[in-house]
């Protein structure tokens, strides 16, 4: 799938690149997947395939590094990922208890040559994990590289809260042992870096918000869409429980018993992986059954120029996530296409609402609720003037520069040791 981590770091580290910072986005398990030209670095470390290997057989810890480098070929490890299926967090709790070890365990190896890797050939003066989940590098990469480590938090509780026990308790622990590793933290909202202070256990002094960043090219048009039948309400994200799809379903057939089935129009698109395609039946057979079948469609997962179009197909936007997003990429996404939203009063969704004047609030989890604030945007003045508003917000303050410019103050507050400098 276009995972939403990997375009927001692929975004950021190409703004970085064109303030002329020397950038190296480094990608671990597998090539990273974004709607984007990648800036990612040609080497990948902590292959999929050698970490797994490691995990499992004893054998792998010690092979030599010809073996590694074979196992790590991009051409592999992009054949391995097209054919896998959605990684299950049921699944991979010993792998996860693992890797939190860092140096202690099983992919020791694989930790050893990236700190190698980063001190003796590209030596940073600051460096940025993705996500918690490598937080068991930071002690070897600082003893290294005497560089700060700071770590992004991009919804990892999500993951780790559907491990099994005893895994989810054993990497509860050894996460907040290891983030005392890390010098600094950056959230993309403010409620999600006090959730994570509290959920790592590390004090609210070390979460830096930085707000995000969308690469504009492409998006925008000179007016949000008027008029036009039937009133098409649109989702984009991927296709799973959390982000509560079948809540928009619910709602769409209120609208649609409110308003008239031939008023309304359901479009959907982002990626379905394996795992969820029952979660998907079921949704689809619901809508089928309040006889709303024409009146739905599934567009599938988009590239950058099929997402840009779709959205200005739209008169609205909900994506009514039923966990603390803590993102939402896709809400300034539609707002830069003069797309209003409404969504739950929940995560990052108040803050992107509050920020740009673009969408409406509602009660979380409540179809009734996201019906009618649906239907409230059905009145074209209110409509026109929330995307309007969200439209001038995001192209003035959520572009990608505006989040490379904030990044960068933060990585040069930081000094020696990683304390920030007074």
């Amino acid at each position: 799938m276009y995972c939403g981590s990997c375009i927001h770091d692929n975004t950021l580290a190409a703004a970085l690149m064109r303030r002329g910072v020397d950038v190296a986005l480094i990608p671990t398990y597998t090539p990273i997947r974004t709607d984007e030209d990648s800036v990612s670095t040609g080497h990948i470390f902590y292959g999929g395939v050698n970490v797994y290997l490691q995990q499992k057989l004893g054998l792998f810890r010690h092979t030599p590094r010809m073996v590694d480098w074979l196992l790590d070929r991009r051409a592999l490890l992009g054949l391995v990922s097209r054919f896998s299926a959605a990684t299950s967090a049921r699944d991979l709790g010993a792998l996860t208890v693992s890797v939190l070890q860092g140096e202690e365990g099983h992919q020791a190896k694989e930790l050893e040559k990236l700190t190698r890797w980063m001190a003796d050939e590209f030596r940073p003066d600051v460096v940025q994990l993705t996500n918690t989940m490598f937080a068991g590098m930071a002690r070897r990469l600082k003893e290294e590289t005497g560089a700060p480590v700071l770590c992004a938090v991009q919804g990892e509780d999500l993951f780790l809260e559907q491990l099994v026990e005893p895994y989810r308790s054993e990497a509860r622990r050894i996460l907040s042992l290891r983030a005392r590793d890390v010098d600094g933290f950056i959230a993309p909202c403010r409620d999600y870096a006090d959730f994570m202070a509290a959920y790592l256990e590390v004090p609210a002094g070390r979460f830096h918000v930085v707000r995000l960043g969308l690469n504009l090219g492409g998006h925008g048009r000179s007016e949000p869409r008027a008029g036009g039948t039937p009133f098409t309400v649109g989702y984009l994200a991927r296709l799973c429980p959390e982000k509560g799809l079948h809540v928009l379903a619910e709602a769409f057939q209120l609208l649609a018993e409110r308003r008239g089935k031939g008023r309304v129009r359901l479009e959907v698109a982002g990626w379905l992986g394996a795992a969820d395609r029952r979660y998907f039946r079921e949704v689809v057979r619901h809508l089928e059954r309040a006889g709303l079948a024409d009146c739905f469609r599934y567009r599938g997962e988009l590239d950058r120029q099929q997402k840009i179009a779709f959205l200005n197909e739209l008169h609205v936007l909900s994506v009514p996530a039923q966990y603390r997003e803590p993102k939402g990429l896709y809400i300034l996404e539609a707002l830069a296409n003069g797309v209003p939203v409404v969504q739950p009063r929940l995560g990052a969704y108040p803050e992107l609402v509050e920020a740009t004047a673009g969408g409406l609030l509602v009660e979380a989890g409540s179809a009734p609720a996201l019906a009618d604030g649906i239907e409230e945007l059905m009145e074209e003045e209110r409509r026109l003037e929330l995307g309007r508003a969200g439209m001038a917000a995001v192209h003035a303050e959520f572009g990608d520069d505006a989040m490379a410019a904030a990044t960068l103050a933060l990585y040069r507050q930081y000094g020696e040791n990683g304390r920030p400098r007074t």
